[in-house]
C-alpha cells in the first residue's frame, strides 16, 4: 500500500509540474496574441513531438521531455540596421558574429510580407514586458493560490496555550533529544505540578491569549518567582514557582543565543485556518528564502557536484525535477500522514516550486524571461530619454547581440540539470 501511495504522490506532483509549465507558457501566449504578435508554436516539453494539433496559425503540442516548454513568437530578434534579414549574410565573419547572423536569418526565413506588422520586436517596450513577464507572473499566481488553499482552506499548525507535555529537566536547545540525568535540574513546570491537558490562562497576573505571548513572558521572567494559573478539569488552579535561566535561541534571531527564563512545557498544536494577511506574510518569507537560494545557487551546485563523488548530500541544496518527484513520494508516505496532510504537503511543494520558477525566470539574463524583460526596459529608457532630449528614436534594442551570452547561460543550465538529475539518482535527498 505504501508503494502505491508513493507512486501516486509522484504522479500527482509530475502532473502538477506539467500543468505549471503549460500555464507559464499560456502567460506568454495569451498577451502575445492579444497584442497581435504571430505565434506559430506552443509546446510543453522538449525533444520529440508526441502529440500536436493546429488551431489557426498556431501548433499546440506535447514533447517527450517534460522539463520545460516554449512559445514561438515570430520576430523576437530585430534585423540588423540597414540590412534585409532574409538575405544570405557574408560568411567571412567571427564566430559570435556568425552566430548572430545565423539566428537573424533563421528568424526571418519564413516571415511573409503580411507578417511584417506582427513581429514581436516592433511592439512598444511595455507590451514586450507584459508578454515576457506573463509567464513567471502566472507561476506567482499559481503559488499564491496554492498557498492560500493550504493556509486558508486546511489551515496551519499553531501552538495553543494548552500543555501537551512537561519536560523533566532544564536543558539547552543544543541538548534537546538526550535523556535526562540525575545531575540535570528539574524544570519549574515539573516542580509546580503542571500536567498535560492543563490550559494556562494567566502568568504573573496577565491573562494569556496565545502561546507567543506566554513564551515571551516566561523568557522575560528570568529566574524570578512566577504565578501560573491553569484550568484543569474545569477547575482553576494557581501555582507559585520561580522560572530558571538557560541559554536558548533568540525568538527574533534564531542564530543568536541568549540567557532567558525557562518553564519547561510544550504546547499542543491546533490546525487553524488563516486569513489573507498570513498568506501574504508566508509568501514574503518564501520569496526572501527563495531569492537567497538563487543567489547561493552557484556555491550550492559545487556542494551537490561533490556529492556525486561520495561526499554527503546537503539536505538544503538544489534538486532536479527527478529529486523533487522523489521528495513528493516521501512526503505522502513519511510519518503515516492522513490524506488531508498528504494533500497539504504536495500543494506546498508545488507552491514552492512555482515560486522558484517565477523568481528564477526573472533573473535578467538571456535566455531567461528576465533577460528579455531587461532588454525591453532598456529600450523604453533609451527611447524616453531620446524623446525628452529631442534626439532621434534609437529603435528597438538589438537583443541578438546578447545571443552569445544566451548560448553560454543555456549551456550552463543544461550542465546543471544533468548534474542534478544524476546526483538525484545516485545520491538523492531523503526525508527519513
Amino acid at each position: 500500500m505504501t508503494a502505491l501511495i508513493y507512486t501516486l504522490g509522484v504522479l500527482v506532483f509530475v502532473v502538477g509540474v506539467i500543468a505549471s509549465i503549460a500555464l507559464h507558457e499560456v502567460g506568454h501566449l495569451y498577451p502575445a496574441k492579444k497584442f497581435g504578435v504571430k505565434v506559430t508554436q506552443y509546446f510543453v516539453g522538449f525533444g520529440n513531438t508526441i502529440w500536436s494539433t493546429r488551431r489557426g496559425e498556431t501548433e499546440y503540442g506535447l514533447k517527450s521531455i517534460p522539463l520545460g516548454g516554449y512559445v514561438k513568437l515570430v520576430g523576437m530578434l530585430p534585423p540588423a540596421k540597414e540590412q534585409d534579414p532574409a538575405v544570405v549574410r557574408d560568411t567571412n565573419t567571427g564566430l559570435f558574429t556568425q552566430l548572430v547572423a545565423d539566428a537573424r536569418h533563421a528568424e526571418y526565413e519564413l516571415v511573409t510580407e503580411e507578417d511584417q506588422q506582427r513581429l514581436f520586436y516592433k511592439l512598444p517596450w511595455w507590451k514586450k514586458v507584459v508578454v515576457m513577464a506573463g509567464g513567471p507572473m502566472v507561476n506567482v499566481a499559481i503559488s499564491v493560490v496554492l498557498f492560500a488553499i493550504v493556509l486558508m482552506g486546511f489551515g496551519m499548525l499553531q501552538p495553543t496555550t494548552t500543555v501537551a507535555a512537561v519536560s523533566d529537566c532544564a536543558i539547552t536547545d543544543a541538548e534537546l533529544g538526550r535523556t535526562c540525568t540525575d545531575e540535570d535540574p528539574v524544570t519549574p513546570a515539573r516542580l509546580a505540578g503542571l500536567q498535560p491537558g492543563d490550559e494556562i490562562v494567566e502568568f504573573n497576573g496577565e491573562a494569556i491569549t496565545s502561546w507567543d505571548q506566554l513564551s515571551r513572558l516566561i523568557r522575560s521572567n528570568s529566574d524570578r518567582e512566577a504565578s501560573i494559573s491553569v484550568v484543569r478539569d474545569g477547575q482553576r488552579i494557581t501555582e507559585q514557582v520561580p522560572t530558571t535561566v538557560i541559554p536558548r535561541a533568540s525568538l527574533d534571531d534564531p542564530e543568536r543565543t541568549e540567557e532567558v527564563g525557562f518553564l519547561g512545557v510544550q504546547p499542543e498544536q491546533d490546525q487553524v485556518r488563516q486569513g489573507p494577511l498570513v498568506v501574504g506574510e508566508v509568501m514574503w518569507e518564501q520569496v526572501k528564502a527563495t531569492g537567497a537560494a538563487i543567489v547561493r545557487l552557484p556555491v550550492r551546485m559545487v556542494d551537490v557536484t561533490r556529492s556525486a563523488f561520495g561526499a554527503e548530500r546537503p539536505e538544503d541544496g538544489p534538486i532536479s525535477v527527478v529529486g523533487a518527484s522523489r521528495v513528493a513520494g516521501e512526503l505522502v508516505t513519511i510519518d503515516q500522514p492522513t490524506w488531508s496532510e498528504r494533500a497539504q504537503r504536495l500543494l506546498m511543494l508545488l507552491a514552492s516550486l512555482n515560486l522558484f520558477l517565477a523568481l528564477f525566470n526573472f533573473v535578467p539574463l538571456l535566455p531567461l524571461d528576465g533577460g528579455h524583460i531587461a532588454g525591453a526596459l532598456w529600450e523604453g529608457l533609451k527611447r524616453n530619454v531620446a524623446r525628452l532630449t529631442g534626439r532621434p528614436d534609437p529603435g528597438p534594442v538589438d537583443v541578438a547581440r546578447m545571443l552569445p551570452v544566451a548560448y553560454a547561460v543555456g549551456g550552463i543550465l543544461i550542465v546543471m540539470s544533468v548534474i542534478l538529475i544524476y546526483v538525484d539518482i545516485v545520491n538523492p535527498v531523503r526525508l527519513s
